[in-house]
This record gives C-alpha cells, structure tokens and sequence, in this order.
C-alpha cells in the first residue's frame, strides 16, 4: 500500500475509533430513557429484543431520532434521552398504536411489530421549553414525586428538554434570610399559601393565605431533588430558581439603610406588595451570590436560572424620567447576571418575557435593550412567552420584529394555549400548527434558540399540546386536515365520518379563534351575564356528533373527550338558563326565575355527575394532592383552604380566574352559590356573596355523588336531553346585558356599584347604557368608570337619571388602545336611588362591531 494511502487510511481508523466517544450518550441516559418508554408501554419489559436504543450525534447542535422496525424489532436511534423518548412516542403515533396524556392513555401494542421504513426527525432548534411560572400554582403547587414522575415521562416522550424547575424556591430563600438574622415571624410575613408561590416569586405579592412551615421546605427540597434528577438523566437541561430582587420587609430591621423600592399589582391591598431590592444597593449582588451559593450547595451546579423582577408591574420609577427608568434597568439586569455568574460562571439567567407584549407602554426596544445591554450575549436567554396573544389578541406585532431580533441575545418562541388551568376548548388550531414558521423563516429572526409552550395550567384540552409539541419538531407546514385524522386515529383507534363533521365545525367555531379569559358565566359571580366561550349553534352541533360517534366506546380517551364535550355543551345551556333567571329578575318574573334555575339545576348536576368519571377534572382529587402535605391535621386544612381559594375567589382581586370545569366544584361551589343569588334576590335580599365564598373556602371536603356506569351512554343522554331552552324560559334580550341594579343594591345615599367585564368586550367597548325597568323610583348616576387590574382606564362623569322618564344614562368610555385587563376588569358607577329604594334596571355595554 503506497504510504500516502496508508496515512489516511490511519487517519480514518482513529477517527472511527475517536467517532462513538464524541456523540455515544452516557449509559444512565439511555437506561433513563429505556424506563421512560417500559413505564409507557409495560409489555415491553419483558419482551427481549424487541426495543433497540442506540445513540447519533446532534445535527447542528440540535436532537435527532431515527426508528425503524424489522423483524418485530423496534430500533430507535437518537441523540438525547429526550431524542430516544420522543422518537419512540412519534413511533406509537405515526403506526396508530396511541397515546399518552397526564393522567391517561391508550396504547394498542401488537404481539408483533409491523415492518417500518427507517424514519428519522431532526429537529428545527435546539431548546424545546415547557411550563410556565404560573403552572407551579394553577396546576403543580400540591404534586408530589409519583405525579411528577408521570410528568416527567410525558415531557421526554413530547420531546421536552428544557422545563421549568421550581420547587424548593422558598426553602433555598428561607436558609439565606435566616443567615442574614431575619425573625420566623418576618419571613412568614414575606410568604404566601403553596398555591400562590408564583406571584411571591414574581414580586406580585407578600403575605397571603398562610406561612411555610419547615416540614414544607423539607419535602420540596427532597422533591426537587428527584425532580432535578430524573429530568437530567434524560438529558434535559432544567430552569432553576435565581434571586430576582425581592426581600421581606424586615430586611430594614438588620439594613436600615437599605434601598427598598414597594411595587403594587393589579389593586392588591398594600399589606400585600412587595419590596424589590433596589439594584444600585450592594446588598442586591451579596443577597443574589448567598443565594445562588446555597441553591448550589443544595442541588448542584446548573446552567439555566429563572429570575424575573417586573411581571405585570409599573417600573418603580416615574413614568416621564425614561433616562432613569433605562439606568434602573440596566443596573437591575447587570446585578441579577452578576449575581448569578459569581457563582457559578457557566450559568444562563433565563428571563420570561409575558409583559414584553402585555405592557408595550413600558417595554419597548429601549427600555429592553436597557436591560440587557450590561449581559454578555451568551449569558441570558429570552422567553418570549406569548406569540399567540401578540397574533391573535393583542395584534401588536411579533416581538421578535418590535425588539429586533432581540438584540443578538438567544430566544425562545413560545405561546401559552391555557390561561389559570381553564378548562375551556379554545385556541387557534392553525396557528399553532405553523405559527412557530413564520419566527423561524424571519429575517429578524436573530439567535432563535428554541420553540416552547407556557400554559399557565396544564391538564386540560390535550389537542392543542399533542399539536404544538409535534410542530416544534418540524420545520415544514404542517396539513391540519391530515394531522386531525391521524391525531385522532392514534387516540382513539380510528376517526369515522361523524368525528371528521365534528372537528370540522370545531375548526371554524372555538378551535379558530383565541379566547382570552373563556369562562362560562355561571362560573363568574352571580349576576354576571357575559359569557366569554363560544356558544354557537355550530360549536353545538360538533360537540353532540363527537359525543355520538358509533364504535370508539372502549376506547379511554373517547371516554374522556365524550365527557369534556358534554359538559361543554351543557355548560352552554346552562350559561342561557342563567341568563333566563337574571332576566327574568329584571322583571320581577319570580315563576319564570325559578323554573330558569330548575333547569340549570337539572343541567348542573348532570354535568357534575359525568364529570365523576373524569380521570383529572375532579375538585376531590385536587383537594387530596393538597392534603396530603399536611404534617398535621390544622396543616392539612390550611392547604386545602389555600387550594379551594386558587380555583375559585383566587385573591382578592382576581375572582374566579381559575374557572375549572370540575366535579364537586359545580355541584359545591357554581351551582349553589347561583341559587343564593337568585333566592336572596327573590325574597328581597341583598346577597352578601364575598362572605358566602369566604365560607366556601374554609369549608372542608366535597359532598358525596354517584358517577354513571356506562360513561358514553350517559354523555349521550345527558346531551339529548340538555335541548335548547324551552321558548317560555328564553332570555329576552341580546348578551350585551351585563348586570342589573335592584333595591338591595341602592340607597338614596351615593355609593359605588361594580359589573364585571370580559377581557374581549373591553376591547369593543365604547360605552355604557343605564336601563330603568320597573319600581317606584329612579336612579341618579354621577359618574361611570371602566377599571382594569384595579387601574381607571377611561371615564364619563355627568349627571344622568334612568326612570320615567330617563335621561343621559349613556356613559361615554375611550379606552385608550392597547388597555389591559388581565386579571379583571369592572365598570364602576357612582349611584343613588331617587327618593327612595325601589328601583330596578339593567346595565347594558355599547361594543363596537
């Protein structure tokens, strides 16, 4: 052989050699993944031979999986323990052989493996992110170790590899404020009730519903612990906590002279605002490195931090000084960076960008670049958290063109297909198809990092997961008639005719369009009229098809989509039939409102008992997680108060955020709080319904039900049955009716009344009706206000009366574009009945088309 060929064949020999140790995936890694996919699908335990795992390099720094059965071996190759665990769920997919959901699936594994073609998926970025802040209240604030291990499982097999981890976040903070000589009862003044940790986190708000106890931190660092473990054995790469700025209060005991800046959120009282350490006083690095070093001392080195200092906050300096508001922010980005390299120098601060799009009256290019301008460009990665409100609700431009590419800082996309753990069916199946495409193909894309979701709750309306976490793996179009047939093939076993009408009608009513805050309005206060989920006839008839779809009745997920249409479709009725009662109120129809409540009974209760059946939807279940972190039996109640608290009145002032559609809390909480209302109204009382509520949350447990045998049947009959209202019972005017005033309400003293208004009408709302009905007298107004996030956005104040006759009782609103209200939005009116009490009337919105 001629020497020069020898050479390189030399050459070649050792680059063999050399090639496996340069991509082969650690041993634990592919044990780790291994388990993932026998937990999912048991009968391959102990089938030998069948599953082959083998490892291959990334493509440009991004996962790659391979699979291809022979011979009833299944050989998945991938680059990751995510890459092998996604590759095996696109396998179980792509043959129609199931599916897996959080607290449900359906595998149809064969005896033996058909032959497949080699199929390989590289995937479009390198970061495939998953959770948000608020998912450790809304959904995870009471999980332990076995429901985190089925979450877990189900981000490895969609493909998940880089996941929020945030428990133990208090635990690490209270060691640091005990070091620093802060007193039990000052660092219990700081915290917050379990389900509300995210907002303590985010500087939203202190002291709320109940202080952390020590056996509280002891189990959530022991929890993190396998967490962090089992998610870095798959080879993802978990967003841990960083100190983001805020202390208690009693720092100024120990450091009197310590710059404390007191933010506010949302008209929270101010015994519940928070302090943010300001970023020019030394103590904010010094705390940050305490902080950092004893997360690290606890859990080992990290890369990725989370610290995120103004979610849905004015900044704490005046709005006309931009110079200052940039210095602040510059200082503020550079300590919290600093904080978190001089201790561990490789590590990433990780920064959600929700308020980039939300609050574009304080986030602009400048003020961001601000922020970021004093951190190295590798040194920080940007969640931008919510391109489906920036497309489909705010319209305010694509943030990746408004902050221009993000100024060479690696990013994230991402879209948040749930708002507070809403059970709604809702989300624009389109754009989440091929939304990601459009960052991707961008010229102002910059450093795109990664695709990702952040709902702000997770287990609910799983078709928009399964359909965002596929498009994340494709850089192509993705055809949403065939991804539809094949999605629902794989979940169910097949997709007859009648299911293809049904999604057909759902992609033209609630799956083409965004709805931001979808809730029903017999989940509202009573008195609400305004119902924010899609209650057309078409949205009706696709749901009655779905629920009557022959031959699928074995299947798990048909059963538990059969139950969530139904309850849907009866939710709708029963939004009319409240509806009916208000208006028959307003005409002191007292015959026709009991007959209208009867018939939201009816269909209350029948929702509530489908819902029994429910392998998540249940208030007991989410009761029981909370409970079962009690050390003791008064502790045990605490956290079931702070759980029944986040679902339903929240706050104040974020009442009934949550809205979940949940056995125990329709037949516990919805149905007879609407029946207080209505009865108090009718027997010419004024409903005190904050204490009702109040009464509520501190009650303890969940009444008893009796679920149906057959699940199908029972969704079929409960759907029949629930046909529209009968024409006596109908309401008599259009949904623009958001509330009324009775004799309970006024007094010939002034005093302010309040009307919720949805996040959607307030982009349409021009103004304000008052409507007299009937009774002796009328009713002055002085002045009318729409407020949102306890701020006034616009207001009318003239002299109006509404009686015989009325006058001027038409307010005026010019909410300035761009407004928000995210966490609620009221007109307030300044009142007085004229003379005397008895008045009775209606207040009516004025939208624009």
């Amino acid at each position: 052989m001629p020497p020069a060929l020898f050479n390189i064949w030399i050459i070649f020999i050792q680059a063999c050699l050399l090639l496996p140790a340069a991509y082969a995936l650690d041993t634990k890694e592919l044990d780790a993944a291994r388990e993932v996919i026998i937990r999912t699908v048991p009968e391959l335990k102990h089938s030998s031979g069948t599953l082959k795992l083998e490892p291959i390099p990334r493509q440009n720094g991004c996962d790659v999986f391979e699979t291809e059965s022979s011979g009833g071996t299944l050989t998945i190759r991938g680059s990751s323990g995510v890459a092998l665990c996604r590759g095996f769920y696109d396998y179980l997919k792509t043959n129609n052989l199931g599916m897996v959901s959080w607290e449900n699936k359906s595998i149809r594994w064969p005896e033996r493996l058909p032959d497949t073609a080699r199929r390989k998926v590289v995937s479009p970025v390198r970061h495939h992110y998953y959770l948000n802040a608020v998912t450790y209240g809304y959904t995870a604030p009471y999980w332990t170790w076995d429901r985190w291990e089925r979450e877990i499982d189900w981000m490895a097999l969609h493909g998940i590899n880089l996941p929020l981890a945030l428990a133990a976040t208090e635990a690490i903070g209270t060691r640091v404020w005990r070091q620093l000589g802060l007193t039990r009862q000052e660092i219990d003044a700081f915290h917050v009730g379990p389900a509300h940790l995210p907002w303590q986190r985010m500087g939203n708000i202190v002291n709320h519903d109940g202080a952390l106890s020590d056996a509280w931190h002891e189990d959530q660092v022991a929890l993190q612990h396998k967490i962090l473990r089992r998610m870095k054995s798959l080879g993802m790469q978990p967003v841990c906590p960083a100190f983001a700025g805020f202390v208690p209060a009693g720092l100024k005991r120990i450091y009197p002279d310590a710059k404390l800046l007191k933010l506010g959120w949302g008209g929270w009282p101010e015994k519940n605002a928070a302090h943010l350490l300001s970023p020019s006083d030394p103590l904010f690095r010094a705390i940050g490195s305490m902080y950092m070093k004893e997360w690290q001392k606890e859990f080992g080195k990290n890369t990725y931090h989370l610290a995120d200092s103004f979610n849905e906050m004015e900044l704490p300096v005046s709005a006309e000084n931009a110079a200052a508001g940039n210095e602040m922010l510059g200082n503020l980005g550079e300590q919290v960076y600093r904080s978190i390299s001089s201790v561990n120098p490789d590590a990433v601060w990780v920064m959600q960008g929700w308020m980039f799009g939300y609050q574009r009256n304080i986030w602009n290019a400048d003020s961001l670049q601000a922020l970021l301008r004093k951190v190295p460009d590798d040194k920080v990665l940007l969640l931008d958290l919510a391109a489906d409100y920036n497309r489909h609700f705010w319209r305010n431009g694509m943030n990746w063109e408004v902050f221009k590419g993000f100024f060479n800082k690696p990013w994230v996309y991402s879209v948040v297909p749930n708002m507070g753990g809403k059970s709604a069916m809702t989300g624009p199946l389109e754009f989440y198809a091929n939304g990601h495409l459009e960052a991707l193909n961008s010229p102002l894309r910059g450093r795109l990092a990664g695709l990702g979701m952040a709902p702000e709750g997770v287990e609910n309306n799983d078709v928009l997961y399964e359909l965002i976490t596929d498009a994340g793996w494709k850089g192509t179009r993705t055809d949403l008639t065939e991804w539809l047939d094949h999605y629902c093939t794989a979940r169910y076993g097949a997709c007859p005719p009648s299911m293809k009408q049904a999604w057909d009608l759902f992609r033209r009513t609630a799956y083409s369009e965004l709805r931001d805050h979808p809730r029903f309005n017999w989940q509202l206060r009573p008195g609400a009229r305004n119902c924010t989920m899609n209650t057309s006839e078409d949205f009706l008839k696709g749901l009655s098809l779905f629920v009557h779809t022959p031959g699928l009745e074995q299947s798990p997920f048909f059963r538990q989509d059969a139950i969530e249409m139904s309850v849907h479709y009866l939710g709708i009725r029963m939004f009319q039939a409240s509806r009916a009662a208000l208006e028959a109120l307003d005409e002191q129809d007292y015959p026709r409102a009991t007959q209208s409540m009867a018939y939201f009974r009816k269909l209350a209760l029948s929702a509530d008992a489908l819902l029994e059946v429910h392998p998540a939807w249940r208030l007991e279940r989410w009761i029981a997680f909370a409970r079962r972190h009690g050390s003791t039996e008064a502790e045990k109640d605490r956290y079931e108060e702070n759980a029944r608290r986040l679902v339903t009145v929240w706050g104040p002032p974020v009442d009934d955020y949550s809205a979940r559609l949940w056995s125990g809390l329709i037949r516990d909480y919805y149905l007879p709080r609407w029946e207080h209302f209505i009865n108090c109204r009718m027997q010419g009382k004024a409903p005190d319904m904050a204490a009702w509520e109040k009464g509520w949350v501190r009650s303890r447990g969940v009444s008893p039900a009796t679920a149906p045998q057959d699940i199908v049947q029972a969704c079929r009959e409960a759907v029949r049955q629930a046909g529209p209202l009968p024409p006596a019972l109908a309401a008599s005017r259009p949904g623009t009716v958001i509330g009324n005033w009775t004799p309970e309400d006024v007094s010939p003293a002034w005093k302010e009344l309040f009307w919720p208004v949805s996040a959607e009408d307030l982009r349409r709302l021009h103004g304000v009706r008052f409507i007299y009905t009937s009774g002796r007298h009328a009713l002055d107004i002085s002045r009318v206000e729409i407020m949102g996030d306890g701020k006034v956005l616009a207001t009318d104040a003239h002299a109006g009366r509404a009686g015989l006759p009325s006058s001027r009782v038409v307010y005026h609103l010019s909410v300035p574009d761009g407004s928000r209200a995210n966490n609620g939005c009221v007109i307030r009116a300044r009142v007085k009945s004229a003379d005397g009490p008895d008045s009775h009337g209606k207040v009516e919105l004025l939208l624009q088309n």
